[in-house]
């Protein structure tokens, strides 16, 4: 188990740096008269066929999606580099999941700082027409956490996902 958490903690780590680091490495972001004018919202996935989902970067040069967790919409940022799902906890909280304080167990470095997540599991997880059931997730505070993270527990479980000419590939 100590294993899986370590694993978990360096995945989330990875996850927050590598977008940073390749932010820089791309190109510089927009300047702040471009950024008035990008609607800043995750953009709804398009879709190419019932089974795949196309993605493209932001003004950021991240992927956002729209998704549905039990339902619900959320937005998420793609993040290959994270191991689980990572929801922040107001967002976890619009879907009913509360979790106490003693649930918080594992160990996970952010941005921000060590902090703790809380292990779940979501009933059924949608970008577009893909949809992945059971699938684990870590709830973390909002200190911890700015966006929700759609990391491999979702991802691994499609057919596959690729990037191709500036473009994220989901296919189920």
């Amino acid at each position: 188990m100590r294993s899986i958490v370590t694993f978990a903690v360096l995945a989330l780590l990875a996850a927050l740096i590598v977008p940073r680091y390749a932010a820089t490495t791309i190109g510089a972001p927009p300047a702040p008269a471009e950024m008035a004018t990008q609607h800043m919202a995750a953009a709804a996935p398009e879709l190419s066929n019932s089974r795949s989902v196309i993605v493209r970067r932001n003004g950021y040069g991240h992927f956002e999606v729209e998704g549905r967790v039990d339902g619900r919409r959320m937005e998420f940022m793609v993040d290959t580099g994270a191991s689980v799902i990572a929801l922040t906890g107001s967002d976890a909280a619009m879907l009913g999941i509360h979790p106490a304080e003693h649930e918080f167990t594992a160990l996970v470095k952010t941005a921000n700082g060590v902090a703790r997540g809380a292990p779940v599991e979501l009933g059924m997880v949608e970008i577009g027409d893909l949809a992945v059931h059971d699938v684990a997730a870590l709830v973390l505070p909002n200190t911890a956490l700015t966006d929700n993270l759609l990391g491999l527990s979702f991802l691994s479980r499609l057919h596959r996902f690729e990037f191709s000419e500036g473009r994220l590939i989901l296919e189920q």
